[in-house]
């Protein structure tokens, strides 16, 4: 009998990519252009570190530059490799070209377990890499602009801007050259919950489709929807978080690496994200049923399955097992294409990885912009709006007042109609439009084209065409 072997990450993307362009009319030199990375750097340094020297190895490959800055997330893990750092750097591409933010696709990473080193160690080794990078354009405002992905977060990436102006002491637009910093460093408001405010977004576009949801064998919203989340770091957490305060979902299953949390009647989030954080896993939470397998939990009957953490997670060997009817991919590539043509065949409907996680660029997009322009959002316009909106006030008291207050203003309105919008009311409703239109974008090709049957395939027809037509653009 032959065995099935389970496609790398790399090749689940060109997969994909293949599914997509063999639906589409591109020139064959255009779509090779499209495949390929432009180029990949390997960069190996010393930093000398506990009395000796010790060399590390980072990489960053640009995948597509039909748009420039390129963009994408820098991850510190051992397993980092070329080829998984190349597929990355083809779904931001690929991302990018559907939420419509004006960037390439790149991406980085550095072999290295951070949970190893000391902080001031790691600062060492990431101000270093961004030294490497810096010097040969990889890290720059107007050529290739960083952000935090699986390892690092606002810390280093405050490092990171910090290193790359005191490499360019002139360079007024210094802090634009990475993304996903602290507040105090040029950051924005909404950027840490910003992947998982987008999934939140996703979901909420994917139930006001009632046709979409009855593809899912389900009706109804998001209210009293049981979720599964793989994976409660910044992305599952927020997710999850906001999908049960905001949405009424129950949170039924959290997986970690350590095993699971299952509770039909719905998990406290919060609560199991400060178990996590002060014990290191889920273990020993006592309010909920422990299991110790914690994959099995990936086949929990429920409405929604959010894989949240690493890739390939749901593979050839637990696919058929799958019983949520809808997935949304909250991580990068955690269904294998294996995996995807099989849940395919079981009218699973899964909301791709480029679209779902896609809040993470689009506010990284946002903060780009306002070190760009130097300024904070809302601040040119929010108190103007307050006296505007203190008129209409005004004017509906006064003809209460003439009609012998016959009728009252509801409570709290006042306060919230008056106050303004700041800059993370304004970066929340910017997510929200670009997370709308991008799933109609997708969803007019699903629906409209009898040869797509899948999200996936529509979302890469219309990012891929996007691309083309910028490279076309340029006289390619």
């Amino acid at each position: 009998m032959a065995v099935v072997r389970e496609p790398s990450f790399r090749q689940s993307v060109d997969l994909m990519f293949n599914r997509a362009v063999g639906l589409m009319d591109l020139p064959p030199g255009l779509e090779e252009k499209i495949r390929v990375c432009n180029a990949t750097y390997t960069v190996r340094f010393g930093v000398r570190l506990r009395g000796e020297i010790q060399t590390f190895t980072g990489y960053r490959s640009v995948h597509s530059e039909h748009m420039e800055p390129v963009k994408g997330g820098i991850r510190y893990a051992i397993s980092v490799n070329q080829d998984e750092v190349e597929a990355l750097a083809a779904l931001m591409t690929y991302k990018c070209a559907l939420v419509e933010t004006p960037f390439g696709g790149s991406k980085g990473g550095l072999c290295i377990d951070p949970r190893e080193y000391e902080e001031h160690e790691l600062e060492l080794i990431t101000r270093r890499f961004a030294y490497e990078l810096a010097k040969r354009d990889l890290i720059n405002p107007s050529q290739n602009v960083p952000a935090p992905d699986m390892g690092p977060g606002e810390r280093e990436m405050a490092w990171i801007a910090d290193q790359f102006a005191r490499m360019n002491t002139t360079d007024i637009n210094a802090k634009a050259c990475v993304t996903g910093k602290p507040l105090n460093a040029g950051g924005i408001s909404g950027r840490v919950e910003a992947t998982g405010r987008g999934v939140q977004y996703a979901l909420r576009e994917f139930f006001r489709n009632p046709e979409d949801v009855k593809a899912a064998r389900m009706e109804g919203t998001l209210d009293g929807k049981r979720i599964v989340v793989q994976g409660l770091g910044n992305v599952g957490f927020h997710a999850a978080k906001f999908l049960a305060a905001e949405d009424g979902a129950r949170i039924v299953g959290i997986i970690e690496r350590d095993g699971a949390l299952v509770d039909d009647r719905g998990l406290d989030v919060e609560a199991v994200h400060r178990w996590i954080v002060n014990h290191g896993g889920v273990a020993g939470y006592a309010d909920a049923t422990y299991v110790e397998d914690g994959a099995t939990v990936l086949e929990l009957d429920c409405d929604v399955l959010i894989p949240a953490a690493l890739e390939g997670v749901i593979n050839l060997t637990n696919a058929e097992r799958i019983k949520a009817p809808l997935i949304i991919e909250a991580a990068n590539g955690p269904v294998t294409a294996g995996a995807d043509e099989i849940l395919r065949e079981k009218g699973t409907v899964i909301i791709p990885d480029m679209y779902a996680n896609a809040g993470g660029v689009t506010v990284s997009y946002f903060e780009w912009v306002k070190n760009l322009s130097h300024i904070r959002f809302g601040r040119m316009q929010r108190r103007q709006e307050e006296a505007r909106h203190q008129l209409v006030v005004d004017e509906l008291e006064r003809l209460s007042e003439d009609m012998g207050k016959i009728w009252s203003l509801s409570p709290n309105f006042k306060d919230r109609y008056l106050r303004g919008a700041g800059e993370l009311e304004l970066v929340r409703s910017g997510l929200d439009d670009t997370m709308r239109i991008a799933y109609q974008s997708m969803r007019e090709v699903w629906h409209g084209r009898d040869d797509v049957t899948d999200l996936r395939v529509a979302a890469y027809i219309v990012a891929i065409d996007r691309v083309a037509k910028s490279y076309r653009a340029k006289g390619l």
